[in-house]
This record gives structure tokens, C-alpha cells and sequence, in this order.
């Protein structure tokens, strides 16, 4: 019988890492990580990576083992997770996964559209024919060729019309047709726990102003210089990380420093905004729900038994 999976989760910047430490080793389990920035080898000040002396307490998996030069998706990381959950098995050792991509977490429990990979070639076509035609035309022809997908999609949101017209272009079929497929899946089992944080939001978004501060005090600058010398393909999500963009614009002396970190604030608060947004509406089933941050939450007076 397989062991149960577990999903400790919330919101960026709210401590999720401490509590799963503490959580792992009073349930004998080890910790794989559900961020997608902290799958990247080269960004560990960016991305707030576990220390090594975290790693030291409990053993860590998935985290900075992927080149940013690689575009990687939620279907590689569901594949990865699926064969560390079967090698903790196989070892007598419970799964518990910590990180704030809900998209994560929802593939790797519900599956995922079994879309074939799409090419760099045909990504960079999207890429070049939006930038050439602009938001509103490159709107209207992903609308026309497919307005059963673009329906509940914003004009604005870039990324989901990007991915619509490359499917249809690459397999000359629509986004909406291969939606209505059955769904790859990954976590085959039903015994998993999710424990969802979802603390004060303002009293979040101080501890994200902080955070940036402290990153920026830790080397964030020196990591993105180091970025940019590899010379990566701008549009790899790697290049897009939180922080990414505002350094590299500091770099450029195109801001000061100080609206370097304000820009890094800003967009880091809209994401937590958006993470209470996608949580609040997720359909995926709670075991446990917290109102506190998580180094509020005393984990020896927590009944474990209840998870």
C-alpha cells in the first residue's frame, strides 16, 4: 500500500520551509520541493533555497537540479516527483511536498492535457509574431482559430494565447480538442493530505518586503550577473523569476537600486495576491486549512494524528 503524500502550501514568504522541516522529521519523512523557481541550479538567493544547514536536518529533494537553460514544465516536474515518491516508497519513507505553485500540486493530483511537447522553434514564432502585431491582432487571430479556448481567457494574459496558437500550429489542432481529452496521469493514488496556510495578507506582504531586502543584502545582484553571463534565451522562465527582471534592469542603469527593490516588492505582493486567489478558489480537497503563519503554528502541540 502506498504511503500517504503530503502538501505543505501557501502563499510565497510565510515560512512554509521551517514548519515542513519540523513537520518531516516527527512523521520520519523527507521534503520534495513544489516551486518552480527552486528547481533551478542557478538561482538559490533568488528563489530563498533551503540552506545547507536545513538540508542537513532533513534530507531535500527536486531542488536546484535543473539547468535555467532548459524550458522546463509542470508535465517534467509531475514525472520527477511521481519517480521520488516511488523511490521514498520503495524506502519505507513518507513524501512531504513544500512550495507554493499551486499549479504543481493540482497537476501532479489531477493530471495534465496530453498535449505533444511544443518546440523551441515554434515557441520563438509565437514569440516574434506577437511582438511584430501586437496584444490586440495577435488576440484576434488566436480568437479566430480557437474561441472555444480563448472564452474564459483575458486579453491580456499573454502566456495562455501564446500556448494556444503554438498547439495549433505544431499539431494542426486545436487547444480545445486536446483539452477535451483524457488527462495524463501522474499521482495515481488518492492518499494524500494537503495543509494549506493562508495567514493575513497585509502582515504577508510586510514579510515579502522584508524578504527582498534581505535578498538583495545576500547576493541577489552578483546571482543575476551571473545569470546573464550564461547568456540565456530571455523568454526561459528562469528569466522571468521574481527579482530577474528588475536586477537585470538595474544592471542596465535603467533604475536605481531603490526601484529595484521596490519593483521586486511590488511584484512579488501581486503574487502572493494572486496565490490567496488561486487557493481560495482551488477545488482540491483541504485536510487542514491554517488562518496563522506557519512559525505561529507550534508543531509539538499539533496532533500529527489529524493529518
Amino acid at each position: 500500500m502506498s504511503k500517504t503524500v503530503y502538501f505543505i502550501t501557501g502563499p510565497t514568504c510565510i515560512g512554509k520551509s521551517k514548519f515542513a522541516i519540523n513537520f518531516s522529521k516527527n512523521l520520519k519523512g523527507e521534503i520534495l520541493n513544489a516551486d518552480s523557481m527552486q528547481i533551478y541550479k542557478e538561482l538559490n538567493i533568488i528563489s530563498a533555497r533551503p540552506s545547507s544547514l536545513d538540508i542537513k536536518k532533513v534530507k531535500h529533494h527536486l531542488y536546484g537540479y535543473i539547468s535555467g537553460k532548459e524550458r522546463f514544465n509542470v508535465d517534467k516536474w509531475c514525472t520527477d516527483a511521481v519517480n521520488k515518491i516511488n523511490f521514498l516508497n520503495d524506502n519505507n519513507t513518507k513524501s512531504v511536498f513544500v512550495g507554493g505553485t499551486g499549479l504543481y500540486i493540482n497537476t501532479l493530483i489531477n493530471g495534465i492535457t496530453s498535449i505533444p511537447p511544443i518546440p523551441e522553434t515554434i515557441k520563438n514564432a509565437s514569440k516574434d509574431l506577437f511582438d511584430d502585431i501586437g496584444p490586440k491582432n495577435f488576440f484576434n487571430i488566436v480568437n479566430n482559430l480557437d474561441n472555444e479556448a480563448t472564452r474564459n481567457i483575458s486579453k491580456n494574459d499573454t502566456q495562455r494565447l501564446k500556448r494556444i496558437w503554438e498547439v495549433y500550429k505544431f499539431t494542426n489542432k486545436k487547444f480545445s480538442y486536446w483539452k477535451k481529452k483524457e488527462n495524463k496521469k501522474f499521482l495515481n493514488s488518492k492518499n494524500f493530505k494537503i495543509i494549506l496556510f493562508l495567514p493575513d495578507r497585509k502582515k504577508n506582504y510586510d514579510r515579502v518586503n522584508k524578504r527582498v531586502l534581505k535578498m538583495i543584502n545576500n547576493g541577489a545582484i552578483d546571482e543575476v550577473k551571473k545569470l546573464l553571463n550564461l547568456n540565456y534565451n530571455k523568454t526561459l522562465p528562469i528569466m522571468r523569476a521574481h527579482g530577474v527582471p528588475e536586477i537585470i534592469s538595474f544592471l542596465e542603469n535603467s533604475i536605481s537600486l531603490e526601484e529595484c527593490i521596490e519593483k521586486i516588492q511590488l511584484v512579488t505582493r501581486h503574487y502572493v495576491k494572486r496565490q490567496n486567489t488561486w487557493w481560495n478558489s482551488s477545488k482540491l480537497p483541504i485536510i487542514k486549512k491554517f488562518n496563522e503563519f506557519p512559525d505561529e503554528i507550534d508543531i509539538k502541540l499539533t496532533n500529527l494524528a489529524d493529518f
